[in-house]
């Protein structure tokens, strides 16, 4: 599978890419600036130098032609709200309607736990331009004719990789990132999560049964 990964410089970006290069997929990852470049090579994917944040739909499409799939993991990591809104919801939808004009089907977009239209998040909060941007893109990727899947892990942590999952839980907790980079690449590899928000903490069924039970 020859996939294409915005935010390839994130932590869970720099995990999931050796999983997939491990199973023989093709990763191209979408970097803000050249020096992140070794990082990504290092992870085993092929870095590819431009800014999501100022990237016409266009210039987004050109990036996806010639791929099986999209991963979204970019993110404006907080801070100024403008730019929140600019990287987490703006960016992001125009990646989606890239790929529909790239003709790339499969999107999968790392959320989080919680991102709903009705979060509830006060609105003088400063989670409230992420949830606010979060909870728009994934609205507007539900409602696409793409193969989404929506990755929507709790607070991550930088603990070791388990394996396991809990995709039932009513409530966020915690998951690692890299068990988060696992269910990236196990959605991209099984259909069956095609149409689902998988909501997710750590827990104790491994990664590829939760996956099915979704």
């Amino acid at each position: 599978m020859d996939i294409l990964l915005i935010g390839g410089h994130g932590k869970v970006a720099l995990l999931l890419a050796p999983l997939l290069a491990e199973r023989g997929d093709h990763v191209d990852s979408v970097i803000r600036f050249s020096d992140q470049a070794d990082a990504v090579r290092a992870a085993g994917a092929f870095p590819v130098v431009g800014d999501v944040e100022q990237a016409s739909t266009e210039d987004l499409a050109s990036l996806a032609a010639g791929h099986d799939a999209l991963v979204w993991s970019a993110g404006a990591g907080g801070g100024d709200p403008m730019r929140t809104y600019a990287v987490d919801k703006d960016a992001a939808i125009r990646s989606i309607d890239a790929a529909r004009a790239a003709g790339v089907h499969r999107y999968v977009m790392v959320s989080y736990f919680g991102s709903s239209l009705d979060h509830e998040v006060p609105a003088g909060s400063p989670f409230f331009p992420y949830a606010e941007a979060k909870a728009a893109a994934d609205a507007y990727l539900r409602a696409s004719d793409l193969a989404w899947t929506i990755v929507a892990p709790s607070a991550l942590t930088l603990e070791p990789a388990t394996g396991h999952i809990d995709a039932d839980a009513p409530a966020a907790g915690s998951v690692s990132r890299a068990d988060v980079a696992a269910v990236v690449a196990g959605v991209l590899a099984d259909p069956s999560t095609i149409g689902k928000t998988i909501a997710f903490n750590t827990g104790d069924i491994a990664i590829r049964e939760a996956l099915a039970q979704a």
